[in-house]
């Protein structure tokens, strides 16, 4: 597997203004510095509560927001700045799923014409052509050849959402963006949608930025994985790594609000919850800094960073 997309030192700042000359006053630091890598065919999770920063990271990456400051380098070269010449290439093989496929969808367009726009922007596709590479895709996703003369509200929410899915990978893209894609979606939906997310991903060898709040949709699909807490991440890592060893209150805070079906582990899950309560209220300053902003990455080994304000506190905490 090889690295082609580094995102270096990444910040999003929205200006607050107020008083009679509209000011800036003060900033909301929506992302204040993360680093990601990215290697082909892999998904990277990214999870963290509403206003932890995730979407806006990844709407930063696919040029949705501007950057306060920070680099997007794809193969070799930084594309930060909209000027640069291999832009176009980049905004290419850089695609996204929407959360609300519907409303990502034209209305008034038929899905052949949704799913031909890539082509028709990156391609010189004829229209039979066209339509072929359409019904394939879609046919990926199970659906047929039928549908691509239909129009978005025709179809129900799972089924927009795969169309959502097929689009994105029309132009064989090396990372696909999915911004909470199966969130609004019945759970014996969702668990279809991740499956064809899986196929294509075998199919074409593409890499996904997976973002969510849902810890166990998020365990099920990533590879590695990074734990988001105002603006910053507490941990980056192998899954294997965040989901058994976690290091940081807050990634441990999150684990332990998983609900639990057992009954019989009912118990032992309430005790966990109570535990990383009082490691919180006693260990609170190992883990954040006086402002509540938490402290920078720090290497535990090869697979697991974690930010504590010492590595050997994370040495000394027990591995489940």
């Amino acid at each position: 597997m090889s690295e082609f997309l580094t995102i270096e030192n990444l910040k999003v700042h929205y200006p607050i203004r107020s008083g009679f000359f509209n000011r800036i006053t003060d900033y909301v630091y929506a992302v204040d510095g993360v680093d990601m890598h990215f290697e082909a065919g892999k998904t990277y999770g990214l999870v963290g509560e509403s206003g932890s920063g995730k979407s806006t990271i990844g709407k930063a990456i696919i040029g949705l927001e501007k950057l306060t400051d920070g680099k997007i380098i794809y193969e070799g070269e930084d594309v930060s700045n909209s000027a640069s010449s291999r832009r176009s290439n980049y905004r290419r093989n850089v695609q996204m799923i929407f959360q609300d496929s519907y409303s990502s969808f034209n209305p008034k367009k038929r899905i052949l014409d949704i799913m031909a726009e890539p082509l028709r922007n990156f391609t010189n596709l004829t229209i039979e052509e066209e339509k072929r590479k359409a019904s394939e895709l879609l046919e990926i996703v199970g659906l047929t050849s039928e549908a691509l003369v239909k129009y978005p509200h025709e179809f129900s929410g799972g089924q927009r959402q795969r169309i959502g899915v097929a689009r994105a990978v029309a132009l064989n893209p090396k990372l696909v963006i999915a911004d909470e894609p199966v969130s609004a979606l019945d759970l014996s939906v969702q668990a279809q949608v991740l499956n064809f997310m899986k196929r294509i991903q075998e199919e074409f060898n593409v890499s996904y930025l997976f973002i969510s709040h849902d810890l166990g949709v998020v365990k099920h699909m990533s590879d590695e994985l990074a734990i988001m807490y105002r603006g910053r991440f507490t941990e980056y890592g192998s899954n294997y790594e965040i989901y058994h060893n976690p290091q940081h209150i807050y990634t441990k805070r999150l684990l332990s609000a998983i609900p639990h079906v057992d009954p019989n582990n009912r118990k032992e899950h309430r005790q966990e919850r109570l535990r990383v309560e009082k490691e919180y209220h006693e260990n609170a300053s190992q883990y954040f800094e006086e402002s509540g902003r938490v402290y920078d990455l720090k290497k535990i080994n090869d697979h697991h960073q974690v930010a504590l304000k010492e590595v050997g506190f994370a040495h000394r905490e027990e591995v489940k």
